[in-house]
């Protein structure tokens, strides 16, 4: 009987949702008893948001919950792709648990990630990515493709990581991105699998957000969360750009547009982290030396509050992934190009703006 529940996708989306909301929102309590008990909570510093130690490691349960959900939904797995996620996703988080602990470094962090997407891609079959005629490019040689993958993931990875500083944001963001892709993926037919696994982060997420946002019980997702949500938020992104034309009919969009709508899906955490990184070589500092520059810290020092702040990025993000969308439609690349650095242009400008307002106040006190 409770296997017939399966046999339908959109019951089993439903079904996958609420197993994840409900594994998180039950889990999460008995890991802040822990990390309370063993005194193993977020201490702030000057980059901190917060005044007060917090429990942190909320991925633990994104963790298990995500194992649980990769064996429910096995039977869509055509692919047989879910035990080499497994395989890597586990690498991630054994060094984000440490990290959350005692502190790695990044260097460490950056081999574990190169070396996860190297197990994803050595244990599953990933075809070439095709440009569709994106700068007049198709499908390219099998090491360039994979070679592209490789350093976008790990862009994708830590450009999501590095916008887990404030409450609330992290989840808004990837709860908007897995809705976005969960869409495309269900628009394009027969790639349920992913549908399903966009389903559970956003079960997840939600759950999430009730103690992410909450004064008596807060908690972090911590490295264990964003860097989980972050592999699987490229993974999602290399499956996206792997759509062949036949998937790509049931858009609207041009084919060759295609890096355009994954921009703006992506849009809040690639501009922050191409922004930052400028921004800290500018200042002849490493790209990962931490700093008050991101976006979320800059609209925080203007006096908003973080459930603001998150909702009013998250709104921006959306409208993003509409106007660009919308765009893609009637504009070919080469238009778009331009219209997409109008875009970050202006929101560069508004952004520097905010940022030399902040320091102006601070010099009149």
């Amino acid at each position: 009987m409770l296997k017939e529940f399966f046999n339908t996708p959109l019951l089993t989306c439903l079904i996958v949702f609420v197993i994840a909301f409900l594994q998180v929102y039950l889990v999460v309590p008995n890991i802040t008893k822990v990390v309370k008990r063993r005194k193993l909570n977020d201490i702030p510093d000057q980059r901190s948001s917060h005044q007060a130690p917090t429990p942190t490691m909320a991925g633990v349960a994104f963790f298990f919950a995500l194992i649980f959900s990769l064996f429910l939904i096995q039977k869509f797995d055509n692919q047989q792709v879910a035990i080499s996620m497994i395989a890597s996703t586990s690498l991630i988080f054994l060094v984000a648990l440490k990290d959350d602990l005692v502190t790695v470094r990044p260097s460490i962090k950056i081999i574990t990630e190169i070396f996860s997407i190297i197990v994803l891609m050595y244990f599953t079959d990933f075809p070439v990515i095709d440009f569709h005629g994106f700068l007049g490019l198709n499908q390219l040689p099998l090491p360039v493709s994979y070679l592209i993958v490789l350093i976008g993931m790990l862009g994708i990875i830590n450009s999501y990581n590095l916008i887990d500083g404030i409450d609330g944001l992290a989840a808004i963001i990837a709860i908007i991105i897995f809705s976005s892709f969960g869409l495309m993926f269900f628009v394009a037919g027969g790639l349920w699998f992913y549908v399903l696994i966009c389903c559970s982060f956003v079960g997840m997420l939600g759950a999430f957000l009730i103690y992410n946002f909450s004064n008596k019980n807060k908690i972090f997702m911590g490295d264990t969360g964003s860097l989980i949500i972050g592999f699987f938020i490229a993974i999602c992104s290399i499956k996206f750009l792997e759509m062949d034309a036949l998937s790509l009919a049931s858009f609207s969009f041009l084919p060759e547009n295609i890096f355009y709508i994954l921009s703006a899906i992506l849009w809040i955490p690639l501009f922050d982290m191409i922004r930052i990184v400028y921004v800290r070589i500018k200042n002849k500092k490493s790209p990962f030396y931490p700093d008050r520059n991101h976006l979320h810290h800059i609209l925080i020092d203007l006096g908003f509050r973080h459930h603001q702040v998150a909702i009013f990025l998250g709104i921006i993000n959306y409208l993003s992934i509409i106007s660009i969308g919308y765009l893609s439609g009637i504009l070919n690349y080469k238009l778009m190009l331009v219209i997409v650095i109008i875009f970050y242009t202006l929101f560069l400008v508004v952004v520097e703006t905010m940022k030399k307002r902040i320091i102006s106040n601070l010099k009149k006190k």
